[in-house]
């Protein structure tokens, strides 16, 4: 059994964590110690309380030391993975990210990777994590970075520019919900029992929540042949790809969607959007999709409140308590997610595994800047990832994933050099601000930034005029 120190910063996680932890706890050739490194202390000290109950676990393989650490270099020294997953700021400042710019008649359904809210999140979250950078640099430099932090693009990159030899890579599941709808129309088109997702092999590019599936096969069926009868099946009444679902049971959930964007944009460039529509609508003129609340409503997604997350919040810490104290089990099985096996495969444990990542660009989107975040299958083999090339996206849809990958670019440089005004001209040229007028897109800017504004005094001048 290979022992292994894993440093987990945003080890107070009210979600994700249950889900990694349960993950390493049915790993069976791993073990050692996990560093839970957060802000929020006792956040993390529930977390160890509910890693001991996992130990305890009758379904439990590997069992794990959780300690906490209240100084992150502690934690880092000599770790051989760091998983970065925090929310930069609270919810009151995502509040602001998402609901102020409805006043302007802009609506989010995320608010966390691209549009106003994403460039507000990028500010607050690029200044943390050039200290991730330098901390990793310091304390444990051969270790692999695993970040799973919005916004994916922009966190991968901060890494990479301020220790470019740094292992990192972005983990996101949206690809395994696209692979899942495949899986549906396989079922409902050639008559099949339902596949696994790792059955359908597919080709997947563009930059993290955009990427598009340009090859689909299932066990030698081209499905990107057969999507069209099961889009034309399905397109007026939807169809959710969750397994613990019915396939129209999306409209009470607001996490859920009818994937009808997905399948009215493959009607238009025939190639597959791969992350769920919430994510979609938000790379694209906001009169396209996402114009007004009527507009979600006919395109069968919703709007995710923060009131929403706030009290999602609230229910998940009663629920760690609860486990914590005993007063609730905590089910140890497998999930969906694959970053404990991409460990393995980077350690020599298993063979070679093809996933998604978001890693820099070396060619492997020959369209996208060289230098920038992209998202593309890569080989995870021991101590490597190597991107494979992708088949090149349509001409058409490659123009709208190069918009937005150089608004993240330019967002994280006007970040990187504290410049109000770089930061705004890729905040004016969000896709979602495609209707606002300058005079608006300044107003709305500046009332963004000083809304968040104790999140960014440590970085930005506070002397210095924003616009």
């Amino acid at each position: 059994m290979k022992k292994i120190k894993i440093a987990y910063i945003g080890g107070g996680s009210k979600a994700w964590a249950r889900v990694f932890m349960t993950d390493l706890a049915l790993a069976e050739d791993l073990c050692g110690e996990i560093a839970l490194y957060d802000i929020d202390v006792p956040a993390a000290e529930l977390n160890q309380k509910i890693g001991a109950r996992i130990n305890e676990n009758p379904n439990t393989v590997s069992k794990w030391d959780y300690k906490v650490y209240t100084d992150i270099g502690a934690a880092l020294d000599g770790a051989d993975f760091v998983a970065c997953s925090i929310l930069p700021g609270t919810f009151d400042e995502m509040e602001s990210d998402v609901h102020l710019p409805e006043e302007y008649g802009i609506y989010q359904s995320v608010g966390d990777t691209v549009g106003p809210g994403g460039v507000l999140r990028a500010m607050r979250t690029v200044p943390i994590y050039e200290g991730f950078a330098r901390g990793i640099k310091a304390h444990c430099p051969d270790a692999w970075v695993i970040n799973l932090t919005n916004p994916m693009t922009a966190c991968t990159k901060t890494l990479y520019d301020v220790f470019p030899e740094i292992k990192a890579f972005g983990c996101c599941h949206e690809v395994f919900h696209a692979q899942e709808f495949l899986c549906c129309a396989a079922h409902e088109i050639l008559g099949v029992e339902r596949p696994s997702r790792r059955e359908m092999i597919i080709d997947a590019c563009g930059v993290n929540h955009f990427t598009w599936i340009t090859e689909a096969n299932y066990n030698g069926t081209d499905m990107l042949k057969i999507l069209p009868q099961f889009i034309d099946k399905f397109y007026d009444k939807g169809y959710c790809e969750r397994a613990d679902v019915a396939p129209d049971d999306y409209h009470d959930d607001p996490f859920l969607y009818g994937n009808k964007v997905k399948m009215d944009l493959f009607k238009r460039f025939g190639v597959l959007a791969a992350a769920g529509d919430r994510h979609l609508v938000e790379f694209m003129n906001n009169s396209w999709y996402i114009g007004d609340k009527a507009a979600v409503d006919e395109w069968q997604y919703h709007l995710t409140t923060v009131a929403y997350r706030k009290q999602d919040r609230i229910n998940k810490i009663e629920q760690s308590r609860r486990i914590a104290d005993g007063t609730e089990a905590i089910e140890v099985k497998r999930s969906d997610e694959e970053v404990v096996e991409l460990m393995k495969a980077l350690l020599g444990l298993i063979p070679p595994t093809v996933s998604n990542a978001n890693i820099v660009n070396v060619g492997q989107m020959a369209d996208l800047p060289l230098g920038s975040v992209v998202e593309t299958n890569c080989v995870f083999s021991r101590d490597s990832v190597k991107p494979i090339v992708a088949k090149p996206l349509p001409k058409d849809v490659n123009a709208l994933v190069l918009r937005n990958a150089l608004n993240i670019e330019n967002t994280y440089y006007g970040i990187k050099e504290r410049d109000f005004g770089r930061i705004f001209e890729a905040f004016a040229n969000q896709p979602l601000c495609s209707n606002l007028r300058l005079s608006d897109a300044r107003e709305l800017f500046t009332r963004m930034v000083k809304a968040t504004g104790k999140y960014l005094k440590e970085y930005f001048s506070p002397d210095k005029p924003i616009l």
